[in-house]
């Protein structure tokens, strides 16, 4: 039973965090190491709840963002670039190539040297946290996502690259390339989000294409479907939250929130030296 309450927990923290410019990778890390939650999940467990909190997020994307899914597919496979709906699904499509293939490339590098090192994850979440508050105050602009073109998507695609060290945050740095490319607040966002559809995807087919690992979830069934409920329910409802916030606000509570789990993780790390 105490696993589940964490698997759960640790869904709720998932869901936050990855549509929050504050990075899940970091929070689920810091979760486990610092506050010890989800000690007593196995191996098979993380294994299980990785897929399905990524799955949790995805279904999330893919209902909030429906309709708009559906229209920019349909007018991009009949127009291509020529529809301002359509030209949005190359846009994304563009945007996924750099992240896809440093993802395959690099991330045994990064499970193994970075992933574990909490002065590092804590450097990244107040280094980013700045990073993202200065390139909002200095580039107050206003285009929609529809005015971006095939290079601005591609640079876009290019700083998801840094997504994959825990603490710079996947939505953290392309909604900060989406402001350098000129886009505003919200529509930054949902490009970030349109954008977490595919990655996403082809993640999770990546890491369950195998047979050991479809019978590690179906000998976990429980964890998979409480870590699919509680990533998708408060994904959805984060989703709506930082749309409505983006409208009046800007980023800087974000960044002082980074600055402090920063200064929590390294305040851990010197008493535990």
């Amino acid at each position: 039973m105490i696993e589940i309450l964490e698997v759960i927990l640790l869904g709720i923290i998932q869901g936050i965090s990855e549509f929050l410019p504050i990075s899940s990778s970091a929070h689920l890390i810091i979760a486990r190491e610092v506050f010890k939650i989800g000690t007593h999940i196995t191996h098979d467990m993380a294994l299980t709840f990785d897929l399905a909190a990524h799955l949790g997020t995805l279904i999330a994307v893919i209902i909030y963002f429906w309709q708009d899914l559906i229209t920019m597919i349909k007018k991009g496979l009949k127009y291509g670039l020529k529809d301002k709906d359509g030209r949005v699904l190359w846009l994304i499509a563009i945007a996924t190539i750099p992240a896809a293939i440093a993802g395959m490339l690099g991330e045994e590098i990064i499970e193994n040297i970075i992933r574990g090192n909490l002065y590092i994850i804590a450097s990244a979440l107040a280094f980013m946290g700045i990073i993202i508050y200065l390139v909002d105050y200095y580039f107050p602009t206003s285009e929609k996502m529809t005015g971006l073109t095939l290079k601005n998507a591609f640079i876009i695609g290019i700083f998801q690259i840094f997504a994959l060290i825990p603490g710079f945050s996947r939505s953290g740095t392309t909604i900060t390339a989406g402001r350098l490319m000129h886009l505003e607040r919200g529509e930054s966002a949902r490009f970030s989000f349109l954008m977490l559809v595919p990655i996403t995807f082809g993640a999770i087919v990546y890491k369950s294409f195998n047979w050991e690992t479809v019978d590690i979830v179906q000998n976990n069934s429980s964890v998979f479907i409480f870590g699919i409920l509680s990533a998708f329910v408060v994904g959805y409802l984060v989703i709506g939250f930082l749309l409505k916030y983006l409208k009046k606000n800007d980023f800087k509570i974000f960044m002082w929130y980074r600055l402090l789990v920063a200064f929590v993780v390294f305040i851990y790390l010197f008493l535990s030296s």
